[in-house]
C-alpha cells in the first residue's frame, strides 16, 4: 500500500513512520534463521567491532536478507518518500546481544547521526545516506530489550545545528539539548518496518533480556545525495522531493 498524504505530513513533522507487520512471516523466519546460525558462533571480543559497523557482515548482501527490503512493500515506500533510489546492495544487521550473556562488552550507543563524525572514522569522513529503513526482527516489548531510541522531529534541530553551529571535522555527533534527551523506544514485532529520515537523531540501549534483539537496516540513498552530501545535512527536504510541499500537521495537544 503506498503512503497516504496524513502518513507524508506525518513524516515531514516526526521524520518517522512505521508500518507494522508489513514484511511477512515467511520471510522474516527466512532472515532470523541466517543470522541466528551465524550469532552461534559469535565471541565476546568481537562484539565492540561489530556494534560499530555490523554484525554478520558475510550475510549483508545475501538474497534472504535483502529479500527483507526489496521483495516487501519497503521499496515502495522509500520510493514515495524520496521520489527515486539508488538499488540496495547490502544490509546492516545490528544485534544487541544479552547483558547476562555478554557482560560489559556492548554499552549503550549515545545520540547521533549516522555516517557524522562517527568514533571509528575520521571526523571529516561523511557517510551519510537519505533514509534509514529498519524491519525488526525479534520483539521488542520493553525499552530494557535493546530498543532504538529516537527523538521524533529531531530532523528539523539537526538540520538547523549543521547549517547554522556545525562544521565538518568537528567530533561531536549532536548538539548539547539534544544528546540530552532519551527519545522514544522504538517497540515493535517481527515484520515491522521502520522508516526514518537519516537527520533523526537516535541512540539504542542495553539488552537486558535473555535474548538477543536482532534488527536488519537498509541504508537508501536519493541518486543525488552522495554530490550533495553537506548541503542533505543542512536542507532536509533535499532528497524528498515529494515531501517539499507537503504541509506538517499541527503537533497534537497535551
Amino acid at each position: 500500500m503506498p503512503l497516504t498524504p496524513e502518513e507524508k505530513a506525518t513524516f515531514k513533522r516526526d521524520g518517522v513512520l512505521i508500518r507494522r507487520a508489513l514484511v511477512s512471516p515467511a520471510l522474516v523466519q527466512r532472515a532470523t534463521s541466517l543470522v541466528g546460525s551465524w550469532y552461534r558462533g559469535l565471541r565476546p571480543s568481537d562484539v565492540p567491532a561489530y556494534s560499530q559497523r555490523t554484525f554478520a557482515p558475510e550475510l549483508g548482501s545475501h538474497p534472504d536478507i535483502l529479500a527483507l527490503y526489496e521483495e516487501t512493500d519497503a521499496a515502495e515506500l522509500a520510493t514515495g518518500l524520496l521520489g527515486d533510489t539508488l538499488p540496495i546492495a547490502t544490509a546492516q544487521i545490528q544485534i544487541r546481544v544479552p547483558e547476562s550473556e555478554f557482560p560489559g562488552v556492548q554499552p549503550e550507543k549515545a545520540m547521533h547521526v549516522d555516517g557524522v563524525s562517527c568514533p571509528h572514522l575520521d571526523p571529516r569522513e561523511l557517510r551519510t545516506f537519505s533514509l534509514l529503513v529498519g524491519v525488526v526482527l525479534s520483539d521488542v516489548s520493553n525499552a530494557q530489550d535493546g530498543a532504538l531510541h529516537y527523538q521524533p522531529g529531531g530532523h528539523h534541530t539537526m538540520a538547523d545545528w549543521f547549517r547554522t553551529q556545525w562544521t565538518l571535522g568537528m567530533t561531536e555527533q549532536v548538539p548539547p539539548e539534544v544528546d540530552q534527551e532519551r527519545g522514544v523506544p522504538l517497540l515493535g514485532a517481527p515484520g515491522d518496518v521502520l522508516l526514518m529520515h537519516h537527520l533523526v537523531p537516535h541512540s539504542v540501549g542495553r539488552n537486558l533480556t535473555p535474548f538477543p534483539r536482532v534488527m536488519a537496516y537498509f541504508r537508501v540513498s536519493h541518486p543525488d545525495h552522495a554530490g550533495r552530501r553537506l548541503e542533505a545535512l543542512r536542507d532536509p527536504w533535499l532528497d524528498y522531493p515529494p515531501l517539499a510541499a507537503t504541509p506538517e500537521p499541527a503537533a497534537e495537544k497535551e
